[in-house]
């Protein structure tokens, strides 16, 4: 900013110092952006020295706020809750020294640099933008976390993993967030001034951009485009007409991107995505935030904080209204909560899968930790929607051909299992279910859930039975198959009583979706076995890849169900297992020393693993401060076994741990994902360049 004729004569605003020392220079250094509750620094050229009885102010404006922010001197320091400056000078140069306050809005603002004599305004320069943003590193901020250390993984990490599979098979998938990349901040800020009552309220909406509830609510609903103009479209089921399939994506930012450019929704994405794009905007604003992945998740449709299964007398599902999902994936910020009573401040649950409404939008949270384990419902938000998905009880009922309904069993501990997050030291998985719950099947958990209001009761006149106390039991086991391979499934039946007992054994497999929906039958098989006292039998079924190849979907979850009939026993029994397919993996090389600003090639490599053809394959690869989304098409066929490679040179952005980022589509198999570390040095090795790394 520099004017002629006037005394001030140019406004330095030190963006690049400013930056560094509030931790956004990966974000900008040429614009300014600063932190809340820390001070920052601008320096005023003067023609001429200042005048006695005249001073400078700073001059702050909102859009969408009319009312003017002055910040003047004070000589004896400002109070905590004010916007104040301190002022050196050296010969025709002043030092502006600016206090915000930890309760700011934040937001982009635009700055102007007044010549005051009184209240009387001489002079002013043209406004020029600033933009300011939490700060978890001030303990007079709502965020302030604790542990300065870790806050380079809940607010600086780009990169992290997301946890996939079942619980029984857990996977990490690389992601992306890029919450510094070039535009991402300018497309968080305009999610809030498109969340609804930003648009139909902007003064109340500005009143409330202070408080970390308020913003990470606004962004839960923002990210689904159920009630607005938001980020993502869900969809659970094939066909994926008009968008992309929700497993290709390993990136926020073109998501954000695409939102921004087309002023639409972007289809489409599932929990992990909506999870991943929340972790990007609200790190990127400066709140701590951890993605969380729940196995075997409930879904309570009901309120009653039960999983209820109702089968007809053969076994055969009736009403499966109430599901158990693989894995559910959310977000916790870090906040304290003023709006609660003490004790609820911490790590909050925050849901942008539209599942089920708050205060009228799509949202889930910001739900205390603490509520969730305490059982206490009755604390804001959702908490009683989240409780019951890591804590409900699983009820098998029975509908007889007279109607009535029979609880045939029950299980506590099948739901909530291995919740997940990525450790801040590593890109290893963290179990954090202590933090959700008591340890399952101990006094304290039992308290807690009757705490809920939870009772495992039916109505009036219904009788209740345990399949499980019979002479026989019925396990599946399985190993841990790779898609395009024939695998076995063992059913093993187990009779401990003193009498040889027969048995008729239903074993059948289905594709499902990672959240239960049923895609159609793969196998079905009967047998009638006789079991000898205290022995047991095993029977083996080998599931065809030509058989299950047809039925599965992009997440290649096989559910084995078996149906034992035992002879002289009521009820049947039923057991169920899901089993996710594994992927093959690709083979990244990489150079030994990859430096700033100068081109760098790899190599990536694939070997197609399945007993047929694949076409129309397609590479597509990126990663935060090395290069932006870059697809590469494959021509022709690749035979079953046939390897190929293919090379892609970039020149890195920027300096620092990068992660390079490979995903691979065709026609027959997709999603397979693989991941290279690599070190962007800011200068050539001073020796000889080290061996390529391989990854894969």
């Amino acid at each position: 900013m520099a004017h002629t004729n006037r005394l001030i004569a140019g406004v330095d605003l030190r963006s690049q110092e400013n930056n560094r020392a509030h931790r956004t220079e990966e974000i900008d250094r040429k614009r300014l952006i600063v932190r809340r509750g820390q001070a920052f620094s601008l320096t005023v050229h003067l023609s001429d020295p200042l005048q006695s009885g005249h001073e400078l102010a700073l001059v702050l404006k909102q859009d969408k706020n009319n009312d003017d922010i002055v910040i003047r001197q004070r000589t004896a320091g400002g109070s905590n809750d004010k916007w104040w400056l301190h002022q050196q000078s050296a010969n025709n140069e002043l030092l502006l020294t600016v206090y915000s306050p930890a309760r700011a809005a934040v937001g982009e603002y635009r700055l102007a640099v007044e010549l005051m004599s009184g209240n009387n305004v001489l002079e002013r320069t043209d406004f020029t933008k600033m933009y300011l943003l939490f700060n978890p590193w001030c303990k007079d901020d709502a965020v302030y976390f604790p542990d300065e250390s870790l806050l380079k993984e809940y607010i600086m990490n780009e990169t992290g993993r997301i946890f996939v599979g079942s619980a029984d098979s857990i996977g990490g998938l690389p992601w992306n967030f890029g919450q510094f990349e070039d535009n991402v901040m300018d497309i968080c800020f305009e999610i809030l001034d498109r969340f609804k009552p930003a648009r139909s309220d902007p003064p109340n909406d500005m009143r409330q951009r202070w408080d970390p509830v308020y913003i990470s609510r606004a962004v839960v609903a923002m990210v689904n485009v159920n009630d607005d103009d938001g980020v993502v479209w869900g969809k659970w089921q094939e066909p994926y007409t008009g968008g992309v399939q929700p497993t290709k994506w390993m990136s926020s930012v073109p998501i954000l991107e695409k939102w921004s450019k087309s002023k639409s929704g972007v289809k489409y994405g599932q929990c992990w995505v909506f999870a991943a794009v929340a972790c990007t905007v609200l790190r990127c604003l400066g709140i701590p935030t951890r993605c969380i992945t729940n196995f075997a998740s409930a879904h309570d449709t009901d309120g009653n904080l039960s999983i209820d299964r109702v089968y007809n007398i053969h076994r055969q599902p009736v009403d499966h209204a109430d599901s158990i999902w693989n894995f559910h994936c959310w977000v916790e910020s870090y906040m304290q909560r003023e709006d609660l009573p003490k004790g609820y401040g911490g790590w909050q649950v925050l849901d942008s899968t539209p599942q089920e409404m708050s205060n009228g939008m799509y949202r889930c949270g910001p739900c205390p930790l603490k509520a969730i384990k305490e059982g206490d419902l009755n604390v804001k938000f959702d908490v009683p929607f989240v409780f019951a998905e890591v804590n409900a009880d699983i009820i098998n009922w029975e509908i007889r051909q007279d109607g009535q309904r029979k609880r045939l069993s029950s299980n506590s501990a099948r739901v909530g299992r291995n919740i997940s997050t990525k450790s801040p030291y590593s890109n290893e998985r963290e179990d954090i279910t202590h933090q959700y719950k008591y340890q399952e099947g101990s006094a304290k958990e039992r308290e807690v859930y009757n705490k809920a209001g939870r009772r495992i009761s039916g109505p009036d006149g219904e009788e209740e039975s345990n399949p499980g106390a019979g002479n026989v039991q019925l396990e599946i086991k399985h190993s841990k198959p790779v898609f395009g391979t024939d695998f076995d499934v063992i059913f093993e039946l187990e009779n401990m009583g003193d009498k040889e007992v027969s048995c008729k054994l239903n074993m059948m497999s289905k594709a499902v979706t990672y959240n239960s929906i049923d895609l159609g039958e793969c196998q079905n098989s009967t047998v009638n076995v006789v079991i000898p006292a205290h022995k047991v039998h095993r029977e083996t079924v080998r599931l065809l890849y030509t058989k299950y190849a047809s039925c599965v979907n992009e997440h290649n979850i096989i559910r084995v169900i078996g149906v034992a009939e035992v002879s002289g026993q009521e009820e049947s029994i039923l057991e169920m297992v899901n089993i996710p397919l594994s992927k093959p993996k690709l083979s990244i090389k990489v150079p030994g020393w990859v430096v700033l600003n100068r081109k760098t090639t790899t190599l990536i490599s694939f070997t197609n693993p399945l007993p047929v053809p694949l076409n129309r394959g397609v590479f597509t690869v990126e990663g935060a401060g090395l290069l932006p989304t870059t697809e590469i098409r494959v021509s022709g066929s690749i035979a079953p076994g046939q390897r190929v490679s293919v090379e892609l040179s970039f020149t890195p952005m920027r300096p620092g741990f990068r992660e390079f980022l490979v995903d691979f589509d065709s026609d027959r198999l997709q999603d397979v994902k693989g991941v290279a570390m690599m070190v962007v040095h800011k200068t050539p090795p001073s020796y000889s360049p080290m061996t390529p790394n391989i990854f894969g």
